[in-house]
């Protein structure tokens, strides 16, 4: 037992989780022609929370307690694994992300979030705003007129050979490439 918890610890490979994270696919269209994707949880939550007479929130969000089910899975795995199987190892980033990042002043590397960027006086501040305020609309704006998440569309839409998916994840990777080189540097220099 002992050893099942110690490699449970530890981070895995790619070739372990990748597969892991693609046999999601093939199981949910077996057991139930499901779609997997992460952001139509939030319209799903709406449409069960909200009373009002919007249209778009008017469907049987009972059919889709599937995905709540899988997002609550998802919340709580992660509480568990933060909180009783985290990895004693140091967090190891590569030498060169490490002198990028610290060009622009992120120099504390000790948890798996640069303090620097994550800690509430960060939060409470112009540069949290910008990047979870801001940010945040921002990814949320781009799933909805993408018409789904990166693991909608990466997983789930590539491997039913979706071309919309195609479009969607190439532009998430040009966009997020863009933001990395171009617009990022930039934002940190306000700072």
């Amino acid at each position: 037992m002992e050893q099942l918890f110690e490699i449970i610890r530890k981070p895995w490979p790619w070739y372990v989780a990748g597969p892991l994270i693609g046999l999601t696919v093939p199981t949910l269209l077996l057991i139930g022609n499901k779609s997997f994707g992460i952001s139509s949880s939030l319209r799903h939550v709406c449409a069960a929370c909200l009373p009002a007479n919007i249209p778009f929130f008017k469907y049987n969000w009972k059919n889709e307690i599937w995905n709540l089910v899988f997002v609550l899975g998802v919340f709580f795995g992660g509480m568990i694994a933060t909180l009783f199987l985290a990895n004693p190892d140091t967090f190891q980033l590569s030498e060169s992300t490490i002198a990028d990042l610290s060009a622009f002043g992120i120099t504390d590397f000790s948890g798996l979030m640069p303090a620097d960027l994550f800690s509430t006086e960060v939060l409470f501040s112009a540069k949290g705003f910008i990047f979870f305020v801001l940010g945040g609309f921002m990814v949320g704006f781009g799933t909805r007129y993408a018409g789904g998440c990166t693991s909608g569309h990466a997983i789930m839409g590539l491997s039913t050979l979706q071309l919309p998916s195609l479009i969607a994840t190439c532009c998430f990777m040009v966009g997020g490439f863009a933001m990395t080189h171009l617009i990022l540097p930039y934002i940190f220099k306000l700072f």
